[in-house]
């Protein structure tokens, strides 16, 4: 905890000496809103030493900059568009290049969003299928069943992810608030055992998996899939970054192929999910709850595919769960995987302290917060049962005979806001049920999850 702590003044630290507004030639004097905050107008800047922690992937290092146009002011604290470059890697062996861009405002009624990002991981988790249905995570299996360094290579693979996604929103006339939207996406994912020396011919999850076909051959080292996304999105926030009030809801079809593999991984997926954002007491105070959903519709996905939410726009670089920072903070990261998912998620977020720095606004907000979430519709659970008869392992490999139910975490966090909307983020959480991880989880990055 000590270190976490001093990770987060560091952090602090380091967003209040980098945060610059770019020079001006014609320094024109301070314009204020009736908040009492700096009208910000034109290019900012927000170059920072990428400086975090992640109980799944370790400390964090690297440099990223946030760029933001806010136009002539009249929409602050809305900009007019943003961009996002990042270069860091964790300690834990995974690494991160990404571009992204969130256009509201570039061409009139229509929003446009980009995003391309490079993950490499040489330790991914991969905690099995449909949850409490999997093999139990227990920490204290290798004492039982003599499994050498369970806790540290039994539930890792390796994974690489090239992703690109491309969305378009534009209103309808017809009804305020209410937009369509489509959008292009593209994954190559690549997937192997873990190969790092200390776990070198190490029996893990993965390879259990492979060699019962739960995970077939064709798809076991990753693949190509292409994703058409339509859907329709209703907004009546206040602001995109940090409301304080509003509702925010899409509903998104992915059709899915892997046309370039052909290898006959082609799906129809919707996802849900809505947002509230309601105002208890001013603009100092909010209740913000989540609720989400994402069903198969028709065809088959492959194994490396089922952790990704289908969104069209996102505010965190990861869009995977269920479990870890973006979906049940303190769950085990992808511990909760299957065709189809609920999940839930609510905060309670107090803006205790607003102030002025190098010609900047600044918030502090806590939040505590409680996530859960379940699978509702398995993936390959009969494959899993079938492996489970045939194994002569004293122990649950395959499929624990237990029913899936709701996965839950609570905990806490703490937001560093600048202009509301550069959001330096550091949630703490911990499952409430030791199958799912028994160590109080620290995250620090950016922006709400929601």
């Amino acid at each position: 905890m000590k270190k976490s702590v001093l990770l987060v003044l560091a952090l602090l630290l380091a967003a209040g000496g980098f945060a610059q507004d770019k020079p001006k030639k014609d320094k024109k004097e301070k314009v204020y809103n009736e908040k009492g905050e700096i009208i910000k107008q034109g290019w900012n800047f927000g170059p920072l030493p990428v400086v975090g922690f992640d109980s799944d992937l370790g400390f964090q290092y690297g440099a990223c900059v946030d760029i933001f146009n806010f136009g002539d002011g009249s929409r602050y604290p809305r900009y007019d568009y943003k961009f996002n470059v990042e270069v860091s890697r964790y300690t834990k062996g995974s690494g991160v290049f990404r571009f992204y861009a969130d256009m509201p405002y570039l061409v009139k009624d229509t929003k446009l969003f980009f995003d391309l990002t490079y993950n490499y991981s040489k330790k991914f988790e991969f905690f099995g299928f449909n949850g409490y249905e999997a093999s139990p995570f227990d920490p204290n299996l290798a004492a039982n069943v003599g499994i050498e360094d369970y806790k540290s290579g039994y539930h890792f693979i390796k994974r690489n992810t090239l992703r690109f996604v491309g969305s378009m929103q534009r209103p309808l006339r017809f009804l305020p608030n209410l937009n369509w939207v489509a959008g292009l996406a593209y994954y190559n994912v690549s997937t192997d055992s873990i190969n790092l020396p200390t776990y070198e011919g190490q029996q893990t999850l993965f390879t259990n998996y492979v060699n019962a076909g739960i995970i077939k051959e064709n798809e076991k080292n990753g693949g190509n899939i292409a994703q058409l996304r339509l859907g329709l999105v209703y907004d009546s926030r206040d602001h995109n970054s940090d409301p304080s009030k509003g509702i925010y809801a899409e509903y998104t079809l992915t059709g899915s192929s892997d046309f370039i593999d052909g290898n006959g991984y082609n799906s129809l997926m919707e996802t849900f999910m809505w947002r509230h954002y309601v105002p208890v007491y001013k603009d100092k105070l909010t209740f913000a709850y989540r609720l989400g959903l994402q069903h198969k519709i028709a065809g088959s996905t492959p194994w490396y595919m089922i952790n990704n939410i289908n969104m069209p726009f996102f505010q965190k670089m990861y869009t995977e769960g269920l479990g870890g920072v973006v979906t049940m903070r303190g769950v085990n990261r992808n511990g909760v995987l299957g065709d189809g998912f609920v999940l839930g998620n609510a905060e309670l977020r107090w803006h205790f302290l607003d102030f002025q720095f190098i010609n900047q606004n600044w918030q502090l907000v806590l939040a505590p917060f409680f996530d859960a979430g379940m699978v509702i519709q398995p993936f390959r659970e009969e494959e899993m049962m079938a492996a489970e008869t045939t194994t002569t392992e004293p122990y649950h490999i395959y499929y624990s005979g237990e029913k899936e139910s709701l996965h839950m975490s609570a905990g806490t966090g703490i937001k560093l806001i600048m202009n509301r909307n550069m959001i330096l983020a550091v949630d703490m959480g911990r499952a409430l049920d030791q199958r799912d991880g028994q160590k109080f989880k620290t995250f620090v990055g950016f922006n709400y999850i929601f």
